[in-house]
């Protein structure tokens, strides 16, 4: 590999080869972590702003003290370290399928990894979000005032076909049932605004919108766009 990759970690999962790499930009000056999974990219430092609006935007419309939040997808840990921002976060379990991703910030491998872990609210959770939010909670188990998710490419372009259901009327009714009343979810999504998406939110939850969120690109020195959907 390149003197300007370093391999920080390689793993084998059933939906291919999980590589974390770091490179430095020597355009832009500044330390880059990329996150692949077979061929494609799935995540770069270089882009973090909608994966933080999504804590962001997501908490903004929750009420409440003391709030109880469950994060969907690691990855990187920007969407979980832009959560813990809100002094009312008690509670934060992070659940990511990838037993690496969640290795990687315990062994404070990315630049969040440490103020992540090292936050007693922070729990995290080796399982599979959609597996959860199918299933019926338990009398023991915690309901949420805000759930933000952010595991898929999109609603229409799943990571896995197995995740397609919960973009449905049925599977968000259920995701529902994790929530406490009046609670928040929020779902990131790389395509723009998906209006039959939208209209599915508002079936389910009394509230519903499409944020766009925009940020600059360095590496086309133009605008790029994320979707983060809030619903309550």
């Amino acid at each position: 590999m390149s003197a300007r990759y370093e391999e920080l970690d390689w793993q084998s999962t059933a939906l291919g080869d999980l590589v974390l790499r770091r490179r430095k930009d020597a355009s832009l000056g500044v330390e880059i972590f990329e996150v692949k999974l077979g061929d494609e990219f799935l995540m770069s430092s270089l882009f973090t702003v909608a994966e933080e609006q999504l804590a962001d935007l997501g908490l903004a419309v929750t009420t409440g003290e003391e709030l109880t939040v469950l994060v969907g997808g690691l990855g990187l840990g920007y969407t979980a370290i832009a959560a813990l921002r809100d002094d009312r976060v008690a509670e934060m379990t992070v659940i990511d399928a990838m037993p690496a991703v969640i290795d990687w910030h315990e062994r404070g491998l990315l630049p969040v990894s440490e103020a992540l872990s090292g936050d007693a609210r922070t729990r995290f959770v080796l399982g599979d979000f959609f597996a959860l939010v199918r299933r019926e909670p338990g009398p023991a188990e915690s309901r949420y005032d805000a759930i933000l998710l952010d595991v898929d490419h999109s609603p229409r372009h799943q990571l896995d076909s197995s995740h397609a259901d919960l973009y449905t009327v049925a599977g968000l009714q259920s995701l529902t049932r994790h929530l406490t009343d009046g609670g928040v979810f929020a779902l990131w999504s790389d395509d723009p605004p998906d209006p039959e998406f939208l209209a599915m939110m508002a079936v389910v939850f009394s509230e519903a919108r499409a944020h766009v969120v925009d940020f600059d690109n360095p590496l086309t020195g133009g605008t790029s766009s994320n979707t983060v959907y809030v619903a309550r």
